[in-house]
């Protein structure tokens, strides 16, 4: 492996930015991979947060930006046992490390990750879609926030319906829940109850049955709370509000995207709160890292303002 890589990393004057060529590789820490980074993917939205968070605090040289991504691990850290070199994984990052601003940030050809927020890849799917659905996930994290912090025995028979279970980004989600407590139940095709079961699913409702979110319902004895969308249809966001109990206390809906009629459904039942994480798709742009700038200046200008999820593949 060589030392150095291109990367992204703070501009010594004008820009914000420049493309270097001969960026240090970083060293896995304890408890973390070193990750040959495939594609990269940010919100528009966070676009400002972006740039300014790496204009302001990252010093000359140091790597700038880039939160979601997925790739094939290089090296591991001591300590890491839960993967190994050449997994196929998806990753966060939460920018430049307060202590040595070179190890943050994955707008580069290598880029750090934690073992224990990383999840493997599905041989399915590829890296580009993979690095789409972080905020997905992050959605599940959120569950553990608002269900108490997520304190495993405060978790246990809390059950959180995963609609497409079956799904790339059901199945993962399917996982985490369960690591985390929570007991999943999934809708999904009928031939597919066996492999959500494998992942994790205590209990598995025919997707395509119109009684599916009333059956789901009667299951659950009307106290489901919380819904996590991963096809985020219309059909599917109203089916989680038919499932989801009714005078349980603060009940929850998000969607991977947001639905063509979601304010319809919506405000059919004003007791469940309602967000989307990939609100208005993606968009997949080519380039590699030397069109990384161009894309950055198209987020913070808003030239790409309708596109939620924006997706740049580092290799091909």
């Amino acid at each position: 492996m060589p030392d150095t890589m291109r990367a992204l990393v703070g501009a010594d004057s004008g820009s914000r930015y420049r493309l270097a060529q001969d960026a240090p590789i970083p060293v896995p820490p304890r408890g973390m991979l070193l990750v040959r980074v495939h594609s990269v993917a940010f919100n528009p939205r966070d676009a400002n947060k972006i740039v300014d968070y790496s204009s302001n605090a990252a010093a000359p040289g140091s790597i700038g930006g880039g939160c979601d991504f997925a790739g094939t691990v290089a090296r591991l850290g001591e300590g890491v046992t839960r993967f190994q070199v050449g997994d196929r994984i998806l990753a966060f990052s939460f920018g430049p490390d307060a202590t040595d601003k070179s190890k943050g940030g994955a707008f580069a050809e290598f880029a750090l990750a934690e073992q224990d927020s990383s999840c493997r890849v599905p041989d399915a799917m590829d890296f580009a879609e993979a690095c789409s659905i972080g905020m997905g996930l992050a959605a599940v994290g959120q569950l553990s926030i608002l269900h108490g912090g997520g304190d495993d025995n405060n978790n246990t028979n809390t059950t959180v319906l995963v609609s497409g279970g079956a799904t790339p980004a059901g199945t993962m989600a399917t996982q985490l829940l369960k690591m985390a407590g929570y007991t999943p139940i999934v809708t999904c095709s009928p031939a597919d109850n066996a492999l959500c079961r494998e992942y994790g699913a205590a209990a598995c409702f025919d997707d395509h049955s119109p009684a599916c979110g009333a059956d789901i319902r009667v299951h659950t004895d009307n106290s489901l709370l919380y819904a996590l969308d991963c096809i985020a249809d219309d059909a599917t966001m109203k089916m989680c509000y038919e499932a989801i109990g009714s005078g349980s206390g603060s009940s929850y809906y998000f969607g991977l995207e947001k639905p063509a009629n979601a304010i319809a459904v919506k405000y059919t039942r004003r007791d469940v709160q309602a967000d989307w994480t990939l609100a208005d798709g993606a968009q997949v742009l080519g380039g590699g890292l030397d069109n990384l700038p161009a894309a950055l200046e198209d987020l913070n200008t808003r030239r790409v303002h309708n596109t939620k999820k924006l997706i740049v593949p580092l290799m091909a």
